[in-house]
C-alpha cells in the first residue's frame, strides 16, 4: 500500500499542511503512521475518510458535525446534520433575497427588480387566474403551502418580491384559516 506524506496528501485535497495538522489535533483525521524521519503518512483509508470530510465541508457542515457523523456514535447524525444545514441554507437564501431587495432599493432600481427573479407576483396571479384559480383557490393553496412547507412558502413569497409586511400577513392569514 502506497503511503503519502502530509504535503502530498494535503495537495491532493487542495488543503494546507496546517489544516491536516489541525484535523489530527482534533481527532478528525489521524495519519496512518509516521515515517522513520518523523513525517506523517496517509494511506488509502485516510484518503477515503478525507474524501468524505471534503464532501461534508462542501455541504457546509461544521467539523464537529462531520466528526460526529464519521465516528458513527449516532446513527441519525448524518440526517440530522443535513436537515439542520438545509434549514440554515433556507434562512440564508431568504436573507440574501432581502439583501437583494434592499440593494436594489438603495440603487433606486425597483423597476428593474423583476429581472432578478424568475416571476413576480402579478405574473403568478395572472397565470393562476388563467387556469381558473380564483382568490379562494389561491388562499387554499397558501394554506396548504404554509401547513406542509412553511420555510419553502416563505422563500417562495420572498422570490415574488413581496415586502416583509405582505409576507407576514399572507402567512398569518394562511395559518389562521386552517
Amino acid at each position: 500500500m502506497k503511503l503519502k506524506t502530509i504535503t502530498a496528501f494535503a495537495s491532493q485535497f487542495n488543503l494546507s499542511r496546517a489544516t491536516l495538522l489541525y484535523y489530527d489535533r482534533i481527532g478528525l483525521l489521524k495519519p496512518a503512521g509516521v515515517s522513520s524521519a518523523g513525517y506523517r503518512l496517509y494511506s488509502e483509508r485516510e484518503r477515503a475518510r478525507m474524501t468524505r470530510i471534503a464532501t461534508f465541508r462542501k455541504a457546509g457542515l461544521s467539523l464537529a458535525a462531520i466528526q460526529n457523523i464519521l465516528d458513527g456514535k449516532n446513527t441519525t447524525a448524518l440526517e440530522m446534520a443535513l436537515e439542520q444545514r438545509l434549514t440554515a441554507l433556507n434562512g440564508e437564501i431568504t436573507n440574501l433575497g432581502a439583501q437583494q431587495r434592499l440593494v436594489i432599493q438603495l440603487l433606486g432600481r425597483e423597476g428593474e427588480y423583476p429581472r432578478c427573479r424568475n416571476i413576480n407576483v402579478e405574473q403568478w396571479v395572472a397565470m393562476l387566474e388563467e387556469v381558473g384559480v380564483d382568490e379562494a383557490g389561491r388562499q387554499r393553496w397558501h394554506q396548504a403551502f404554509e401547513r406542509d412547507a412553511p420555510d419553502s412558502h416563505q422563500a417562495f413569497l420572498v422570490s415574488l418580491g413581496l415586502k416583509d409586511e405582505e409576507i407576514s400577513e399572507i402567512r398569518s392569514r394562511s395559518r389562521d384559516s386552517e
